[in-house]
Order: structure tokens, then C-alpha cells, then sequence
């Protein structure tokens, strides 16, 4: 991997990232992060149910 996309290991659960070179940022998926936080066994509709309230 490099270091524009890496995958980071949270709780032993796995995040995926992206570097921005421009911004000099690390960007992360929201969706990952879901997972790790909340346990969730679908997080992709945890994150959607999220954004319709």
C-alpha cells in the first residue's frame, strides 16, 4: 500500500483511508468508523438511517 490509500487497523477491525496530498489530510471512511464505533452488524444502514434524521 501507499500512502495515498492505506488501511488502518482500529480494535483490530479495519478503516480504510485516503491521503490527500493537496490538503495534507488523511480522509477516512465514514462508513468503517460506523463499524468499529457502534458494533453494528450493518453499518451502512446504520450511516444511512443517520443522515435521514
Amino acid at each position: 500500500m501507499t500512502k495515498e490509500t492505506a488501511v488502518k487497523l482500529f480494535e483490530q477491525k479495519q478503516v480504510r483511508s485516503v491521503w490527500n496530498e493537496e490538503e495534507e489530510q488523511w480522509y477516512f471512511s465514514i462508513v468503517d468508523v460506523i463499524a468499529v464505533l457502534t458494533e453494528s452488524s450493518v453499518p451502512k444502514r446504520y450511516w444511512t438511517d443517520l443522515k435521514r434524521n
